[in-house]
């Protein structure tokens, strides 16, 4: 009877060790699936990281990883306040009217001084060059565009191209005394 007793005892011990287990293992597996969101963000900011950025870029990264690994550690730790939210949930908060149907006082009144034709014009559109008649034909001859002008690839070209143009218009003018600019 007293190895019977043992024997019940171990098995009493047995079954509140696995209770106690499962309990803590589920606790631990629900801790990591509420901080999954939180261990993404701070991959997705690690991977931006990794790819090529200028310095300035590169120092947002940093301080965008170092606030996301503390917000996950938080978390993994249960430090985190329930109310830190993710910016799909703050969106989703936020009121659920449509913004078209989101009208104010003011939004009323400029539309109701907006034309319905938004291009009328009362005047004529009138394009001028810089030169007319034969100081135009002038500038035409004079001007000699570089060929990597033709067809800029970046905006370091282009404005070396718009540079190259206003020198050469500075001299065209200096040489031409006869060019009124307007």
């Amino acid at each position: 009877m007293f190895i019977q007793g043992i024997v019940m005892r171990g098995i009493y011990f047995k079954v509140i060790l696995i209770g106690i287990t499962i309990a803590c293992t589920q606790e631990s597996y629900a801790g990591k699936r509420q901080c999954q969101p939180y261990l993404d963000k701070l991959r997705n900011v690690q991977s931006q990281q990794k790819q090529g950025h200028s310095l300035k870029r590169g120092e947002s990264l940093n301080k965008q990883e170092s606030k996301a690994r503390n917000i996950w550690w938080k978390c993994e730790q249960g430090h985190l306040k329930k109310t830190h939210l993710s910016n799909k949930q703050k969106k989703q908060k936020k009121s659920k009217v449509p913004k078209q149907q989101r009208v104010t006082k003011a939004s009323l009144t400029q539309m109701s001084k907006v034309s319905l034709k938004p291009f009328q014009m009362t005047a004529p559109l009138v394009v001028k060059s810089r030169y007319q008649g034969k100081q135009l034909q002038a500038w035409l001859l004079y001007y000699r565009q570089p060929k990597k002008c033709s067809r800029p690839k970046t905006t370091k070209q282009f404005a070396f191209c718009v540079e190259d143009r206003r020198n050469q218009q500075l001299a065209f003018e200096k040489s031409d005394a006869t060019v009124n600019i307007k």
